[in-house]
């Protein structure tokens, strides 16, 4: 695949600025070929909302240690799995950058997505060497755990903004008409 720097697109890697708008678009029309393309555009859109389905299970059950004493395993359990669909995530984003985008990480269109899911990424493996390792108390290895909870939370906005984002410029986008369509406007 050519790499994302080969391609002219100006605004510095970034697409070009969206008609009317003074923002560059997410995509040019080749990377949104190759993201509609791509299986890993359905694996994103698959762990996705399972990360955030472990993400709330998770603090419910260390809030529910916190607060009872009781469920230690449980939520401690839940941090790890939370973290190991994390792992799995962010190598599959990687995949996905690569196969739309021609990088690994921070293509332009989502650089400050990245550069925060990487510190997303460093508190969820400090919580696990300090698990693994028995540093800090049960309390100081749940409190990084939730420093990286409140991360996450930050990184899924950040996510979930680029979606609105993306879902507002393919309505902006002229409509390339099928047989159908036009099948269906000469009937009526």
């Amino acid at each position: 695949m050519a790499s994302r720097a080969s391609k002219p697109s100006g605004n510095d890697g970034a697409a070009p600025a969206a008609p009317g708008i003074g923002r560059p678009r997410l995509y040019t029309a080749e990377e949104r070929r190759r993201r509609d393309a791509t299986p890993w555009t359905l694996v994103q859109g698959v762990l996705a909302p399972v990360q955030f389905v472990v993400f709330l299970v998770s603090v419910g059950l260390i809030l529910r240690y916190f607060a009872t004493g009781a469920g230690y395993d449980a939520a401690v359990l839940s941090v790890v799995a939370k973290t190991f669909v994390l792992y799995a995530i962010m190598i599959t984003g990687s995949i996905w950058e690569k196969a739309v985008f021609g990088r690994w990480l921070f293509a332009p269109a989502f650089f400050w997505e990245d550069v925060v899911s990487i510190g997303v990424l460093a508190l969820h493996t400090v919580y696990l060497v300090m698990l693994f390792r028995g540093i800090g108390t049960v309390g100081e290895q749940f409190a990084v755990a939730l420093a990286g909870y409140g991360a996450y939370a930050v990184n899924a906005a950040q996510f979930l903004l680029k979606l609105r984002a993306a879902r507002l410029e393919a309505a902006d986008r002229p409509r390339t008409l099928s047989m159908s369509d036009v099948a269906a406007q000469v009937a009526s």
